[in-house]
């Protein structure tokens, strides 16, 4: 990294840097086991030694570091499965009211508030880039930026259809509704990732409407951006700077472009989605919160928690754990070869 034709190039930097972070856990845990093995040699050389007492004080080492040694080797393989390229990204997370009417825009803003809650308990920063309000309340559609180490490595597992079934304030009745919304989780794309000609750009300038204030109304500072070749629209309007409204455009649309080459590449491969856990299809549904039995349902890998409030105020790891844990142990079958029961 400290060399003139790496330092003096930000992209190349940036990719370097990256190869780096990736490569530090796996050195220390090669520098762990290698340490172990080399205890394990001493250990056996003593289980001959002509002392009695020093053959049953290896024989009890040999034990503990053989277990040492089983433990890291295993540790070692996850290490060495091929991780998602796009783990250490930051994310666009964009939350969309389905089903379900006023319902689903209020189950939209739980959403969100989840993921706000989340990212306070993981330090994570997270910004609202743009909103649209529900006629009675919650969001018909909301998408934020969520910047921090590791975000897209836990928030990628919250893309798909999320259902909500409980009585609405509003039901005089008593009746259960089911509603949904939709949560779709981009890694944020660097301007070094995509290069966007302006000639497939056309942006527009207009006035902000809705909440906002005075200052917002009367100034063209709102911006959509209609990328050209792909028909992709994204407009912001929740700042008061033209500029910033622009930049945050950018960035979604940047991400919006990432995500459908990605998955181009991927389907030029051949390769199949994973169908225990999924990587953000928009028809997936994905987890169920369920009121009346206060519980959530992850459908993947068949996950039941309770304490539905708590999961809404961001205690998500309940879920995201168990289902980094069935991923890696999905990419370690499939790298050593395993059958882990699909095609």
């Amino acid at each position: 990294m400290a060399t003139p034709e790496v330092a003096s190039d930000p992209s190349r930097l940036t990719e370097v840097g990256r190869e780096l972070a990736g490569l530090e856990p796996i050195v220390t845990a090669i520098r762990s086991w290698n340490a172990v093995r080399d205890e394990l040699a001493g250990a056996r050389e003593m289980t001959h030694d002509p002392d009695d007492e020093v053959r049953a004080m290896a024989r009890d080492e040999l034990d503990t570091l053989e277990k040492r040694e089983a433990t890291l080797a295993d540790e070692l393989k996850l290490l060495l499965v091929p991780r998602d390229p796009n783990d250490d990204r930051n994310v666009i997370i964009e939350i969309r009211a389905g089903a379900g009417g006023d319902e689903a825009a209020l189950f939209a803003a739980d959403l969100f508030r989840m993921y706000a809650r989340y990212a306070e308990r993981r330090r994570w920063k997270l910004e609202l880039l743009s909103s649209s309000e529900g006629p009675s309340g919650g969001f018909k559609e909301a998408i934020a930026e969520v910047r921090g180490h590791g975000a897209y490595s836990r928030l990628k597992f919250e893309s798909g259809v999320h259902r909500v079934q409980r009585v609405p304030a509003t039901e005089a009745q008593g009746r259960l509704h089911t509603s949904t919304a939709t949560v779709s989780v981009l890694p944020e794309a660097e301007e070094v990732d995509l290069e966007i000609p302006e000639k497939d750009l056309r942006v527009d300038v207009y006035r902000s409407s809705g909440p906002g204030g005075q200052s917002v109304n009367t100034t063209d500072s709102a911006v959509r951006i209609t990328h050209l070749p792909t028909g992709l629209v994204v407009a912001i309007q929740d700042e008061k700077s033209q500029h910033k409204n622009k930049a945050k455009a950018m960035s979604v649309l940047r991400a919006r472009l990432l995500e459908m080459e990605q998955q181009r590449q991927a389907d030029e491969r051949g390769e199949q989605r994973r169908s225990q856990i999924g990587t953000g299809e928009r028809a997936e549904k994905i987890r169920t919160y369920n009121f009346p039995q206060d519980r959530v349902t992850d459908q993947r890998i068949q996950l039941t928690v309770h304490n539905l409030p708590g999961m809404l105020e961001g205690d998500l790891d309940r879920v995201i754990e168990p289902l980094m844990e069935a991923d890696q142990a999905e990419r370690l079958a499939h790298a050593t070869g395993g059958d882990d029961g699909r095609d």
